[in-house]
C-alpha cells in the first residue's frame, strides 16, 4: 500500500488529507472511498486518460482491484484538487515510477492530456503544510504567486505530470517559487481622492474618525448628493495591509475562488458594494457547499451597503452578529464554519422613497406612512450597531465652482489615521487594532471619565433614551477622537463631538 498526501480546505483552513492507494489481483475495480463527493468519482476518467497520454498502463487492467482511500473518512472530500495525488499514488503502487512521498504534500486537478491545472485555496494549504513539517509543496502552474506569501517551505510550481515525475524521480529540476518581500507586494492607487471632493466637510471629518477607530457609519441626504463618492474616498485614508492581514485577506478570496490570473495576492483593503437585490446567502456566505459571504469578503476592508433601507429585512437583520461579534458562524446541515468578519460597515440611505424629504429646493411626493414605513425598515436594534450617523446635504452652486478651496489631500488625512493606528496599537498590545473592537474589559482599563465628562454622558444618556450598547459606543468614538487629538484623557469635548453624530430619534 502507497500513501501519499494533500489538502482540503474546511472554512478558511486546510486539513491534512492521507491518500492510500491498494492495488490487488482480482475481478477490475476502480473505487475511490472516503466520502469522496462526485467530482472525486469522475476523477477516475481524468487520471485513466491523464496517465495512458504519457506513456504509462492506466488503471483499467481488467484482473486488478484498485481501491483509494481518502483519509479521515469521516470528513466530505470536495474538488479536483486530490487528482495528482491519486494518480502518482496509483503509479507508485504499480511500479510505474520510483520516487519518495515522504514530506511531500500534492494538490493538483489533472486535464485529459497530463496538464496540471489551477485549484482554488492554495494559500491555506500550504500554511499547513508549513505548520505541519512538510519540507516540499507540489502546485499548479499559475497558483505560485499566491502561495508565495508564505515563507520557510519549498514550493514548486509544476505544468505537467510528465514533469513533475521526471523530476520525482530525479532526471530534471523544477524551479522553486520565491517567497515575495511586503516591499514588491503592488498596492493600488485608490480612484478618489479627499481633495476632489467639494464641500462636505462633516462628512470628511465623520469618515476620517470611522477610519481612525474602525467605527461603522451611516450616511443620509437626498440623491446626488455624494454618498457612494464619500464611501469610495474611504479607501484612499485607510492604512495600508500589514503583511498578515494581507495573507489573512488573500486567503479568503483563495477560498472564494475570486482571485483572478493578474491579481493572485490581495495587497488592498477590500472595499464591497453588493446590489440592495443581493440575497442573505450571498451577503452572510452559505450555499450547498459552504463559502464567504459579502461580509467575510470585505474582512479588514469596507462593506458599502447604497439605498440601506431598500435591503431586503432578514439581510439587514443578518448584519446584527457580525458587527457585534466580528465574525460569523454559519450553520448548515454538512456542519458549521466561523468566518472572520472585521470589518467597517459604511451604509447610505435617502431621507425618504423619493430622496427629497426636508429638501428645501425639491418637494417631497411621500406620503407620512410610506416615509414611516421606509425609515422603519432599518430597526432600532441595527441602528444602535452603528457608530456614526451623518447627513449629507445639497451643496450649494458657490461652493460646488469654488476654485479656491484648498482641500485636504487623501495623504495627508492618512497620515495621521496611521499616527492613531499606531496609538492604539500600543494601548492594546496588538491584542484588538482598533477602539472599535473594545469590550467593557478595554472600555473601562482605557476610558477614563473625569466628573465633568461623566456628567455629559449622563445627561445625554437619559435625554435620549440611549441604550447601554448605544452608551459604549459613544465612548469608543469619544476615545478615537481623543487620540486624534493625540489626548490621553477623554475630555467633555470629545464626548459632545461625539454625540452629534449620533442618529437623532428613532429611525
Amino acid at each position: 500500500m502507497i500513501k501519499l498526501y494533500s489538502a482540503q480546505v474546511v472554512g478558511l483552513d486546510a486539513k491534512l488529507i492521507t491518500i492510500e492507494v491498494d492495488l490487488s489481483p482480482g475481478l477490475h475495480i476502480f473505487s475511490i472511498v472516503g466520502l469522496a463527493d462526485k467530482e472525486i468519482q469522475e476523477s477516475r476518467e481524468r487520471i485513466g486518460s491523464a496517465i495512458r497520454n504519457i506513456g504509462a498502463r492506466p488503471p483499467h487492467k481488467k484482473s486488478q482491484r484498485v481501491i483509494i482511500n481518502l483519509a479521515p473518512a469521516d470528513l466530505k472530500k470536495e474538488g479536483p484538487a486530490f487528482d495528482l495525488p491519486i494518480a502518482l499514488g496509483f503509479l507508485l503502487a504499480s511500479d510505474q515510477a520510483r520516487f519518495n512521498p515522504e514530506k511531500k504534500l500534492f494538490v493538483g486537478e489533472l486535464g485529459l492530456d497530463g496538464s496540471i491545472k489551477k485549484v482554488a485555496g492554495i494559500l491555506p494549504i500550504v500554511l499547513l503544510a508549513k505548520k505541519l513539517g512538510f519540507e516540499t509543496v507540489f502546485i499548479p502552474k499559475g497558483n505560485g504567486r499566491e502561495a508565495s506569501l508564505v515563507e520557510g517551505i519549498d514550493i514548486k510550481e509544476v505544468e505537467h505530470i510528465d514533469s513533475l515525475l521526471k523530476f520525482l524521480e530525479g532526471k530534471n529540476d523544477l524551479a522553486s517559487v520565491s517567497p515575495h518581500a511586503k516591499e514588491t507586494i503592488p498596492h493600488e492607487d485608490p480612484e478618489i481622492d479627499f481633495s476632489h471632493i467639494k464641500g462636505q466637510e462633516t462628512a470628511k471629518r465623520a469618515l476620517e474618525i470611522a477610519a481612525a477607530g474602525g467605527h461603522n457609519l451611516l450616511m443620509e441626504g437626498p440623491p446626488g448628493t455624494g454618498k457612494t463618492l464619500l464611501a469610495k474616498a474611504l479607501l484612499s485614508i485607510l492604512p495600508d495591509l500589514e503583511r498578515e492581514e494581507i495573507i489573512e485577506v488573500t486567503k479568503i478570496y483563495s477560498v472564494a475562488g475570486l482571485l483572478k490570473d493578474t491579481e493572485t495576492i490581495v495587497a488592498s483593503r477590500p472595499y464591497r458594494a453588493p446590489h440592495h437585490t443581493a440575497s442573505a446567502v450571498s451577503i452572510t456566505g452559505g450555499g450547498a457547499t459552504i463559502k464567504p459571504g459579502e461580509i467575510t469578503l470585505a474582512h479588514r476592508g469596507v462593506l458599502f451597503l447604497d439605498e440601506f433601507p431598500e435591503f431586503d429585512r432578514r439581510v439587514l437583520e443578518s448584519l446584527r452578529q457580525p458587527l457585534e461579534n466580528r465574525e460569523i458562524t454559519i450553520a448548515r446541515a454538512q456542519g458549521s464554519v466561523t468566518y472572520p468578519a472585521e470589518i467597517m460597515l459604511v451604509a447610505a440611505m435617502n431621507p425618504c422613497p423619493c430622496g427629497h424629504y426636508g429638501n428645501p429646493k425639491k418637494e417631497c411626493v411621500c406620503s407620512p406612512g410610506t416615509i414611516s414605513k421606509y425609515r422603519r425598515k432599518i430597526s432600532g436594534p441595527l441602528l444602535d450597531r452603528i457608530d456614526l450617523y451623518i447627513d449629507v446635504p445639497h451643496i450649494e452652486y458657490e461652493k460646488l465652482t469654488d476654485g479656491s478651496q484648498n482641500n485636504e489631500s487623501s495623504e495627508t488625512i492618512k497620515k495621521r489615521i496611521e499616527k492613531t493606528r499606531a496609538i492604539q496599537r500600543e494601548r492594546f498590545s496588538g491584542k484588538i487594532l482598533t477602539n472599535s473592537a473594545m469590550q467593557t474589559k478595554e472600555i473601562k482599563a482605557h476610558c477614563v471619565l473625569d466628573n465633568e465628562t461623566k456628567s455629559v454622558l449622563e445627561t445625554a444618556y437619559n435625554s435620549f433614551a440611549m441604550s447601554p450598547r448605544s452608551y459604549f459606543r459613544t465612548v469608543k468614538v469619544a476615545r478615537t477622537i481623543a487620540d486624534l487629538d493625540a489626548s490621553e484623557c477623554i475630555t467633555a469635548n470629545h464626548v459632545l463631538q461625539a454625540l452629534q453624530y449620533r442618529a437623532r430619534g428613532e429611525m
